[in-house]
């Protein structure tokens, strides 16, 4: 009995062994997994550490972005009130000057409608649609023929100077 005894006590002994082995070996094992654990989770705080950073540059990118596109939209808008003050400053002019050269002729009358354009010598409201670019065209054509004929006359001119 007492070597049953010793035996079983040596099994219980080695049986306590292995398990403080295994015990031992399975805390290794999760002092790995906290380690590199604990390395991921240091990574990933960088990582969000930066990338905030990263968001903050991009919003002050956006915020300056932003301020010059609102700071363009603005400078276009005057550019386009400029050039259509400039076109009516220049109808003005014009009309100032057939004042000056045609002094016979009213153009404050009201028969002077500025919706309406001289077209095959007849006065037309511009707003016909297809008519209206078609009459464009002919105003062209005969502003073309008026100028060809023009240096064609001086052209006689200048061959009758000679």
């Amino acid at each position: 009995m007492e070597e049953l005894q010793g035996k079983v006590d040596k099994l219980e002994e080695e049986k306590a062994a292995l398990e403080k082995a295994a015990l031992e070996k399975a805390k290794e094992s999760w002092d790995v997994d906290r380690k590199r654990l604990a390395t991921w989770r240091v990574r990933c705080l960088d990582s969000e550490e930066k990338l905030n950073k990263r968001i903050g540059e991009l919003e002050e990118d956006y915020d300056d972005l932003k301020e010059k596109y609102d700071g363009a939209v603005g400078e276009l808008g005057d550019l386009k009130n400029n050039i259509i003050q400039e076109h009516i400053n220049g109808f003005k002019k014009g009309l100032r000057q057939a004042a000056f050269f045609h002094r016979e002729v009213d153009f404050t009358d009201v028969k002077f409608d500025f919706k309406k354009d001289v077209i095959d010598g007849r006065l037309v409201n511009e707003d016909e649609g297809s008519a209206g670019e078609e009459a464009e065209a002919r105003v062209e054509e005969k502003a073309t023929e008026e100028v060809n004929e023009a240096v064609d006359v001086g052209e006689v001119a200048l061959d009758a100077a000679e």
